[in-house]
């Protein structure tokens, strides 16, 4: 591993808007690699952490740019173009996201680095991890991120054997223009973004950019467990790419204790099928899969008290993946709530049997409570994750529940910063309970 040359982008003129975890980063790296870039956010507090960049709005006067590098979060079309995007739009300038900008950096560098990008609604975080973790142990140079972990621009420029392995958001897969996937992943669709993507069939338009300019020696793996992910398997098979179907009712090479659920076996399935095309032997693959450790607020368990286990689960932002954590569990008090993702909670109703209690919090606390009122699930109306915790824990020891899980099936952003300082903020509070005694 090592850093990009400093004169790869010298004469390339780049706008980057939206300076959090992707831009911020991005500017700072394609000033590095020699670009010429003007950096921008609508929000003031974010220019001042860039005041180090040329920070002025690029939507105004002549917009002379080789590309404008558009952070995910910002709209290029729906529901509405942000200003800057549409400048770039009527000046026929290409809308970027850092992932492509990676790629390019990477082949201008002379590294022929194989890419893996994995993609899907739900699952695609522990998949991205879950294979990272496997290629290293199999002793190739790995570098992991984009919509994972660290920002696509920050990684390292990485040897001809190294792979980079990318968590890809229908955000991203938007903005590609040239970046080729050696091996791609679409584990799984439902709806999710209907408003950045206009519909189910926009939103699967967008995730089937994985496997655009793949050829004969490239793999392209398919989740076969819903019906829109059946379809893009069908469209799969006219393509160059090899294709190999994945499925949650298939058995892993080993179990992992971080990998529970039919869920997670489909993300073994695809991650295994991705390592083996980048020559990973089974043996290799089985030890990974047993040793993986898990993600942060994917079904981490946090402590135990009192017979009492407390999971964290706050990744699962839509009732899709609370589904996921719900059914690895035969009974348990479910903390949710926050904002509700269209269709609300309506497709857990089968597992509602499970939950023998309920503690509601966040903005729309009050449409999970009608949900639960017509199915005669217990529940109370806690609003916050502090009165939350402790009343989840009562209820546990008063109903012989062994699983508090916090799987909120809701966006965080009413009362915290994203998912992570909301799981943050739970296991906190699970581990005060022990501290307490209580």
């Amino acid at each position: 591993m090592s850093t990009f040359p400093p004169t790869l982008f010298s004469g390339q003129r780049f706008a980057v808007v939206g300076l959090g975890k992707n831009g911020l980063p991005a500017a700072h790296a394609l000033r590095a690699m020699g670009a010429e870039v003007v950096a921008w956010d609508d929000k003031p507090e974010a220019r001042e952490a860039a005041a180090d960049l040329n920070v002025r709005d690029p939507g105004e006067g002549k917009f002379d740019f080789d590309a404008l590098v558009l952070s995910p979060g910002i709209p290029h079309r729906l529901p509405k173009p942000h200003p800057v995007a549409q400048r770039a739009s009527e000046a026929g300038v290409p809308i970027l996201s850092d992932t492509e900008l990676l790629f390019r950096a990477v082949r201008a560098a002379g590294s022929r680095a194989r890419f893996a990008g994995i993609t899907g609604t739900n699952g695609k975080s522990t998949t991205t991890a879950l294979l990272a973790h496997i290629l290293q142990r199999a002793g190739l140079s790995v570098a992991a991120g984009a919509n994972l972990g660290p920002a696509a621009l920050s990684l390292p420029l990485l040897p001809h054997d190294g792979v980079y392995v990318l968590e890809m958001s229908s955000y991203m897969l938007e903005r590609l223009a040239s970046l080729r996937f050696n091996a791609a992943a679409m584990l799984n669709l439902s709806a999710d973004h209907i408003d950045r993507h206009g519909d189910m069939g926009g939103y699967a338009l967008a995730k089937r950019a994985i496997f655009d300019r793949q050829q004969s020696d490239d793999l392209a793996v398919i989740g076969v467990d819903d019906a829109g992910s059946r379809d893009m398997a069908a469209w799969l098979d006219g393509r160059p790419a090899a294709v190999v179907r994945v499925s949650g009712a298939e058995s892993p090479l080993a179990s992992g204790p971080a990998l529970p659920g039919a869920h997670n076996a489909q993300n073994a399935a695809a991650a295994t099928a991705m390592a083996r095309y980048f020559g990973a032997t089974d043996d290799v693959i089985a030890a990974g899969l047993v040793s993986f450790p898990g993600l942060p607020h994917r079904q981490q368990r946090i402590v135990t008290i009192d017979g009492v286990t407390f999971i964290n689960d706050s990744k699962a932002t839509n009732a899709d993946a609370a589904e996921r954590a719900l059914v690895c569990y035969d009974r348990l008090v479910w903390i949710a709530g926050g904002m509700a993702k269209e269709g609300g909670i309506e497709p857990l109703v089968p597992l509602f049997p499970r939950i023998a209690r309920a503690l509601l919090i966040g903005r729309d606390a009050d449409q999970f409570a009608a949900t639960l009122s017509r199915h005669g699930v217990p529940f109370d109306l806690v609003g916050t994750l502090e009165a939350a915790v402790p009343a989840a824990f009562a209820a546990a020891k008063a109903t012989a529940s062994p699983v508090v899980l916090l799987s909120p099936a809701c966006a965080s952003w009413d009362q915290f910063t994203g998912y992570d300082q909301r799981g943050d903020r739970f296991a906190d509070l699970a581990r005060g309970l022990q501290a307490g005694g209580a």
